[in-house]
């Protein structure tokens, strides 16, 4: 029987080693000269709605819209260059993960058994295919299955559909941090699920815990 195990990206394969937050304060402080919080907030409202709406290059249209929303206040912003923010932004999020402990093993002992590794996130193709470049992971997965990419965000059976599209296999297992997008997800999908740090369902402490995953793949 073959297993496809399919992993979230951002809380799973990879942590953020601080408040998100704190990267969008740093881009409005280097281009607009500050960054109150309601900047930052109106970032974080102007991002949110325009992806979970699928709408195009939602971080360049919160950004443009940041900059209105300081110009409106009065400060002196000027006209900064929205897609310099969005570059910065970039390069912050990307410097400002890390690999999960137990990753690299955990892949390792997952290859070994003939499972099929792939990815399956919520975001843009070129900012999460970014991060696993970053830190030389793009290689270890067959397929990167992104939610703007696949026109649907977890936990839609569309995007489900298009992972096992990607990577055939007689049985799928979602690996993640979010009960209802990763874990429900994937039920609805007929897929099995480990929920990192979960309290229902298979559970592991954190991605190097393998006891939940090798009881799920037949294995130890």
């Amino acid at each position: 029987m073959t297993t496809a195990v399919h992993f979230d990206l951002d809380g799973t394969l990879l942590q953020f080693t601080r408040p998100y937050g704190t990267f969008v304060a740093e881009v409005l402080d280097t281009h607009l000269g500050r960054a109150p919080d309601e900047l930052v907030e109106a970032y974080d409202e102007a991002f949110y709605e325009r992806f979970v709406s699928m709408e195009p290059a939602p971080v360049r249209g919160a950004m443009r819209a940041v900059v209105e929303q300081a110009q409106e206040a009065g400060y002196p912003v000027g006209e900064p260059d929205v897609d310099e923010m969005v570059a910065t932004l970039s390069r912050a999020e990307y410097a400002g993960t890390r690999v999960s402990e137990g990753v690299p093993g955990l892949l390792d002992r997952l290859d070994a058994a003939g499972c099929r590794l792939g990815v399956l996130t919520n975001g843009l193709p070129e900012w999460q295919t970014g991060k696993l470049d970053t830190h030389g992971l793009t290689d270890r997965f067959e397929a990167v299955v992104t939610s703007y990419g696949a026109g649907a965000h977890k936990p839609d059976a569309v995007i489900f559909d298009e992972a096992a599209e990607r990577i055939p296999a007689d049985r799928h297992v979602m690996v993640g941090d979010d009960f209802e997008p990763d874990v429900q997800g994937a039920r609805d999908a007929g897929w099995a699920a480990i929920h990192l740090d979960g309290i229902t369902g298979a559970r592991a402490g954190s991605i190097g815990d393998l006891k939940a995953m090798l009881a799920l793949l037949g294995g130890e």
